[in-house]
């Protein structure tokens, strides 16, 4: 291919109509129990996609495991029917088409499935694998059907000899050029690619991802790629859209999405990318989600989210955000978008899970003074013990402990509780603890436990 077409080929996805638009796609997996098999509920694996791919893009969706990317592929390529929303293909609306109205479109639709080892037949050699779109389709190409598998087998950078061989024989690399070779086959306008490296070593995973490219310039692919390795996306596609438990968050150009990402599930996505260079990974912040992604079969209300999000606010909790286009260009779906300006500004803050660390929770000063002097529960119940405790407790552990801050060894004699005027200068109440009640009665309970300690011992003596 010239040079002056593999340019015009780079420039095609900015003009004319989209190759394909999804409008509200939707995709409920129902649970169904007892013997009258009664719906009880739904799996939203996807919940509401909108989006569009023109001719000659690369599209990259990214997202944890279980967010709806293999589903979403899934569906566009109609090997799964929508519950609902519209897929058009070249203006052509193929949501509900049964079998025989798919087949013509199966010649422009491919896909590349995940794992190579069981998208292949291992009873059928590469030649019938490869062959098969031919025989399906009904169409004899120019020299035989032979002839255009070794063709199509050396274009993925396998030896034509191979066609007598079987899937077993192979590497994992191999197998899956074998099933981009039998996507290739009838020349389809749209490949997509669902992990089409997950499986494969990384060097390996070079390989094929550098193919991809070459095929695409080659013969003017227009891709689709799913994938969860967020640098393998960044090499291969032009723009990328980020999913979250059934639902688009952000989709934007790659240049843009990763100098400036602007939903924070996003952002924390990005955090996570090993850095090689140890002065780079030092400076770098990284964001820690706390919890685990909710169930899709009840996901959480409005932003979903809000659960694991450090700049949730009320509005979050009731109030899904629409994915809406900004100034930048950027779509995102957030109410506190990153790198922008605020959207719902006035809005109260939540005690939400913060960055790299515990949940961020407001306490009273009383109980904040309690965890500030806290010790362990269990106090040391041997013959001696060093004590270490504010003059507010004095009147749990004994007279000894009088004067703030003192710090002093007792025995188990000296441990005994007694009731004296030292229980007033420590500011406890006049109710102290007598031989009748539990030696910790009186003091905080947080020091309750280690106050029981002392009394046993002064008990027994």
């Amino acid at each position: 291919m010239s040079e002056n077409n593999v340019t015009l080929h780079k420039q095609r996805p900015a003009d004319g109509e989209p190759l394909l638009k999804v409008t509200g796609l939707v995709k409920h997996f129902p649970i169904t129990k007892g013997l009258l098999r009664r719906q009880v509920g739904a799996v939203q694996a996807v919940d509401g996609l909108s989006f569009d791919v023109r001719a000659g893009e690369t599209l990259g969706v990214v997202g944890e495991s279980g967010c709806g990317k293999s589903t979403m592929g899934r569906l566009i390529t109609r090997l799964l029917e929508p519950t609902g929303g519209k897929i058009e293909f070249q203006g052509k609306d193929i949501s509900h088409l049964n079998v025989a109205g798919m087949r013509p479109l199966r010649r422009d639709v491919q896909m590349i499935f995940q794992d190579p080892y069981s998208s292949l037949n291992p009873r059928h050699t590469v030649g019938t694998i490869v062959g098969a779109p031919f025989k399906l389709q009904k169409i004899n190409p120019d020299g035989g059907i032979k002839k255009e598998v070794q063709r199509l087998l050396a274009r993925v950078g396998l030896n034509p000899e191979h066609y007598n061989r079987y899937p077993h024989e192979f590497s994992g690399g191999q197998r899956q050029r074998i099933g981009i070779a039998r996507a290739l086959a009838l020349n389809p306008k749209l490949v997509v690619a669902d992990e089409p490296v997950s499986a494969l070593d990384v060097s390996i995973q070079a390989q094929v991802v550098n193919l991809l490219d070459d095929l695409q310039d080659e013969l003017g692919l227009t891709y689709v790629i799913i994938a969860h390795d967020l640098s393998v996306i960044r090499h291969v596609s032009d723009r990328i859209a980020v999913m979250y438990l059934g639902k688009i968050v952000e989709l934007t150009d790659r240049k843009s999405l990763y100098e400036r990402p602007m939903h924070p599930y996003t952002r924390a996505l990005l955090s996570a990318v090993p850095v090689p260079d140890p002065k780079r990974r030092a400076k770098r912040e990284r964001i820690l989600l706390l919890g685990d992604v909710p169930s899709p079969i009840s996901p959480p209300s409005g932003c979903r989210f809000h659960t694991r999000c450090w700049k949730a606010t009320v509005v979050c909790t009731v109030e899904e955000p629409p994915l809406i286009a900004l100034k930048t260009g950027h779509q995102v779906a957030c109410h506190h978008p990153e790198n922008h300006e605020d959207l719902k500004p006035d809005d109260a803050a939540l005690p939400v899970a913060v960055k790299g660390g515990p949940a961020r929770t407001a306490q009273p000063a009383a109980v904040a003074e309690s965890v500030a002097v806290a010790e362990p529960a269990a106090a040391d119940k041997s013959a001696s013990a060093v004590v270490d405790e504010p003059a507010a407790v004095a009147e749990s552990a004994g007279p000894g402990l009088a004067k703030p801050g003192l710090d002093k060894k007792l025995s188990a004699k000296d441990a005994k509780p007694k009731q004296s005027a030292d229980t007033a200068v420590a500011g406890a109440k006049p109710a102290a603890a007598t031989a009748d009640e539990p030696a910790g009665q009186a003091g905080e309970p947080e020091r309750q436990e280690g106050a029981e300690g002392s009394g046993g011992s002064a008990g027994k003596e």
